[in-house]
C-alpha cells in the first residue's frame, strides 16, 4: 500500500455563491472533511469518489428551495487507513480550521477512534463508510450519525439467507482489524440461532497479498461456507485465488460479508458469478437511483457509486437540511438531534429513512447475487436483487446494542 506522511493532499473547495436576489437571509457557513482512503486498498470503495458525491451533495443542496443563504466548502484528506493519522487531522480540522462534520472514515478502527473526537469538539461524525455495529452499541455518541451500513445488517442479510438454504457449516476467513472481528461475531450468532455451527476461522493482516494458507485450512475444514470477513482489496485477492484453488468448483461456497459493486468490477463476472451479498445500495434500483448514477458516473470517469459514495451523498444532504434547520452548523448535537426529530423522510438514494437515539440510520438493505457473464446486458449489470430487506427489520433492534443514549 502506498504510505504517505502527514499531510492533507488532494485537498479541495467548492464554493457556492448567494444565489438570492434583494433581501437575504443571514448567510451559513459550512464545511465538510471527507476523510477517505485515498490512495489503499478501500480507495474504490469511498476515495475520492466520496469526496465527489458530496460535492454533488452540496450542489444539489444549495438549489433546493429555501438553501440559498448556506454556503459550503468541501475538502478531503487520505486517512491512509491509519487511526492515529485520521486523529492528528480530525483534531486540526476540528479545532483549527473549523470543519464542521467529518465524512467517511475508511475503517471501524479509524471510526471508533473519531467518534469520541467528534463528540468532544461538539461537531458531527457522518460514518458513511464504517462497519462495525458497536458504533450504534456500546460506543455510541450524541454525535454520530452511521449513515450506510454495519456488519450486523450485513451478517444478517447473507447468513440468514444461506443458512436457511442449508448451508450450515461455516469457515471465516476474518480481517485482524475491528470491521472483520465484528463482522465474524454478528455473522456467528445468525449462524447459531439458525441451528449452524463455525467450524473454523484465520485471522489475516490487512492488504494481504497471499491467501493460500488460508485457503488450504478453509478447504480442509470441509466448510459448506467460506465467509470473507474482510474488505476491500483483501476480499478482491481472496475471491480470485479461491477461485485459483477451485474452492467453488470443490462445492464450497463463498460469502462475501462486505463487497462493494467496485470489488465485483476488479474481480469480474466470470470468478465472481454466483456470491451472494447484502447491499445497502444498488445503482439500478429504481429511477432516482439511475439517475444519481448517470450523474455520477460522468464525474467519475464511468465508473457507478459504491454504497459508500451513495451514503457521503445521503448523508451529506441529511446534515445540511437540518443545518438549515437549526440555523447554524456550531452546535454539532443539536444538529444531529435535528436530523433525528426530523422523522421518516423519503431518501433519493435509500428510500424510506429515519435516525434513531442510538445513531443508527434506518432504512432498507437488499440481498443480492452476482449474475453471470451471459446475465449481464451491460457495464455494471451486476446484480439480481434476490430480497429486498425492510427498513425495520434490516438493522439491530435498538435495545440491544448497549447504547447508553438510549433509554
Amino acid at each position: 500500500m502506498l504510505r504517505r506522511g502527514f499531510s492533507v493532499f488532494g485537498t479541495s473547495a467548492v464554493m457556492f455563491a448567494n444565489l438570492c436576489v434583494g433581501a437575504q437571509a443571514d448567510e451559513i457557513n459550512v464545511k465538510l472533511g471527507v476523510l477517505a482512503d485515498m490512495s489503499g486498498i478501500f480507495s474504490d470503495i469511498g476515495g475520492a469518489g466520496a469526496a465527489e458525491a458530496t460535492r454533488m451533495a452540496a450542489e444539489d443542496f444549495m438549489k433546493m428551495e429555501g438553501s440559498q443563504n448556506i454556503r459550503v466548502e468541501v475538502i478531503s484528506a487520505d486517512a491512509q487507513n491509519k487511526p492515529d493519522v485520521s486523529n492528528a487531522i480530525a483534531r486540526e480540522w476540528l479545532n483549527a480550521d473549523g470543519v464542521h462534520a467529518i465524512l467517511d472514515m475508511p475503517t471501524s478502527a479509524i471510526s471508533l477512534s473519531l467518534a469520541p473526537v467528534a463528540r468532544d469538539a461538539n461537531k458531527v461524525a457522518l460514518l458513511t463508510a464504517s462497519g462495525t455495529s458497536d458504533l450504534t452499541g456500546t460506543a455510541c455518541t450524541p454525535n454520530s450519525v452511521h449513515w450506510t451500513y454495519d456488519t450486523w445488517a450485513l451478517s444478517h442479510g447473507t447468513a440468514d439467507a444461506l443458512t436457511r438454504e442449508g448451508a450450515k457449516k461455516w469457515f471465516f476467513l476474518t480481517v485482524d482489524f475491528a470491521l472483520g472481528h465484528s463482522l465474524e461475531r454478528d455473522a456467528t450468532a445468525v449462524i447459531k440461532e439458525n441451528g449452524g455451527e463455525v467450524v473454523g476461522a484465520v485471522r489475516h493482516p490487512t492488504d494481504t497479498k497471499d491467501f493460500s494458507s488460508y485457503l488450504l485450512q478453509a478447504q480442509g475444514s470441509q466448510a459448506d461456507v467460506v465467509a470473507l470477513a474482510n474488505a476491500g482489496g483483501d476480499t478482491i485477492n481472496a475471491i480470485k485465488q479461491a477461485s485459483e484453488f477451485g474452492l467453488v468448483q470443490a462445492g464450497q461456497k463463498l460469502a462475501g460479508m462486505l463487497l462493494f459493486i467496485s470489488d465485483i468490477h476488479s474481480i469480474g463476472l466470470e470468478t465472481a458469478q454466483g456470491l451472494l451479498l447484502t447491499t445497502a445500495f444498488y445503482w439500478d434500483l429504481n429511477d432516482e437511483t439511475r439517475a444519481f448514477a448517470a450523474r455520477y458516473a460522468e464525474r467519475n470517469g464511468g465508473r457507478m457509486p459504491t454504497m459508500n459514495q451513495a451514503g457521503a451523498y445521503s448523508a451529506t444532504l441529511a446534515y445540511l437540511d437540518a443545518v438549515k434547520r437549526v440555523g447554524s452548523p456550531e452546535d454539532g448535537a443539536a444538529v444531529v438531534a435535528a436530523m433525528r426529530e426530523r422523522g421518516p423522510f423519503d431518501d433519493p438514494l435509500f428510500g424510506r429513512t429515519w435516525l434513531r437515539q442510538d445513531g443508527r440510520v434506518i432504512h432498507d438493505m437488499h440481498l443480492v447475487e452476482v449474475k453471470s457473464p451471459d446475465q449481464s446486458a451491460k457495464l455494471w449489470d451486476y446484480y439480481t436483487v434476490r430480497a429486498t430487506i425492510p427498513a425495520d427489520r434490516a438493522f439491530r433492534p435498538m435495545e440491544q446494542g448497549g447504547c447508553p443514549l438510549v433509554k
